[in-house]
């Protein structure tokens, strides 16, 4: 069985306006490219930043420009107008957690996928508010894994997101040297400690990092630490469903991987691999 959950049925770019895409034509276009690459398991997660109701947790600028739409009317809408598994892909904010949690568990997921792509007020992985600009990267990445070790402890994530976004750049951000097992170390505990899913997550190979998140190194500790593993795309336009699956179950079957997570109502159950 292959899955794929970390799915958005919009682009990024705004506007990009719901009407236009939270349609069924729209989502059964998301089905057929996923029966085209034996994707059985299929969910949405769209980024809780689009939803004016997520100004209720953080206003910052870049959040007060995109919270355009209802969180309850999407949710109506993935339900009743569609088969597709209902999730929502939520930062997780370090002294925002009960904001957010309050947000998450008022409504009635399958999943919820956490991520980090902000570090305080600066972003990972976008132009705008770059945290690189003035960032060494040694301080990037140790406060990148803390935070993802928070992330996972908090409880409120059923998948952890591209658990090592810090990389997306490649050679465009610096990098620290040496054996980056260092910065994974500061997440171990966290995650360990978790009940939460990690993403093999297929996006790093559109980005210019080129890789899969996580790094196999990464996702050994993962593994030995018991954590179950989610497969997703991070599709943002059909043709990005499923993208270079074949690598992804490649290295899961280099780690002895056989089975990956799916979730019914915040459930968790285990399906095989292939």
């Amino acid at each position: 069985m292959l899955t794929d959950f970390h799915v958005h049925l919009r682009p990024d770019t705004f506007p990009s306006e719901a009407s236009e895409y939270f349609t069924a034509a729209n989502a059964e276009r998301y089905r057929e490219a996923a029966g085209e690459r034996g994707i059985e398991a299929l969910g949405v997660a769209e980024h809780v930043y689009r939803f004016t109701q997520a100004l209720d947790v953080w206003d910052h600028p870049f959040w007060q420009r995109y919270a355009v739409d209802d969180i309850d009317e999407y949710c109506r809408f993935v339900r009743e107008d569609t088969d597709l598994k209902l999730g929502i892909e939520a930062d997780f904010l370090p002294g925002r957690e009960d904001r957010m949690a309050n947000l998450l568990e008022a409504r009635d997921w399958d999943y919820v996928v956490g991520s980090i792509h902000f570090l305080r007020s600066g972003f990972v992985d976008m132009d705008e508010w770059d945290i690189w600009e003035s960032g060494d990267p040694e301080k990037v990445w140790r406060r990148y894994f803390e935070t993802l070790g928070e992330a996972a402890r908090s409880g409120m994530f059923d998948i952890l997101a591209h658990p090592d976004l810090v990389k997306v750049w490649g050679p465009e951000r610096p990098r620290p040297e040496g054996d980056l097992r260092r910065f994974y170390d500061l997440a171990m505990d966290g995650i360990a400690e978790s009940d939460v899913a990690i993403e093999v997550s297929t996006a790093g190979l559109r980005k210019p990092v080129g890789e899969i998140y996580p790094a196999p190194a990464f996702l050994e500790m993962c593994l030995e630490a018991g954590r179950p593993v989610a497969l997703s795309s991070d599709a943002h336009v059909p043709d990005q469903l499923g993208h270079r699956y074949e690598d992804a179950v490649k290295l899961l079957g280099s780690l002895g991987v056989s089975e990956i997570a799916d979730f019914e109502g915040r459930v968790r159950r285990m399906v095989p691999l292939g």
